[in-house]
């Protein structure tokens, strides 16, 4: 083995596992993960752990669509869906605003922030990856 892949095993081991997809209780483990990173680093693209942050997003991402499919739904879509199963209204979501700003998200006429996206997930327990 070369001393570059030694060197790359070497550091592998231990940051595998927070990599690691492969079942439900590593996906929890993730998403807990994903919001942790989410709260310390929001957007900020120069933070060094944005890369660990957009990484983990894709393969959590990947996996929900794997196991967990909202097919061809926008993040607008997702949270109506998510409403109607909590028999929610504009009103009860005052983490995103007041309701005709819920109203204009769901119209797709609004974005919604990182912040927002963190708290909605950590809500309904879903990943913020379905918000984006």
């Amino acid at each position: 083995m070369t001393t570059h892949l030694t060197d790359l095993q070497l550091h592998w081991t231990p940051i595998a596992p927070i990599l690691s997809l492969r079942d439900e209780q590593e996906y929890e483990a993730a998403i807990a993960r994903l919001n942790s990173l989410v709260d310390e680093i929001g957007s900020n693209q120069e933070h060094p752990l944005y890369t660990l942050l957009d990484t983990l997003g894709t393969l959590v991402h990947t996996y929900e669509e794997q196991h967990h499919p909202i097919a061809g739904s926008t993040s607008s879509e997702v949270l109506q869906f998510l409403m109607e199963e909590h028999s929610l209204t504009a009103t009860d979501l005052p983490e995103i605003g007041p309701p005709d700003v819920v109203e204009r998200y769901l119209a797709g006429k609004h974005e919604i922030s990182v912040n927002q996206v963190r708290v909605l997930a950590e809500r309904f327990h879903v990943s913020p990856a379905v918000f984006v």
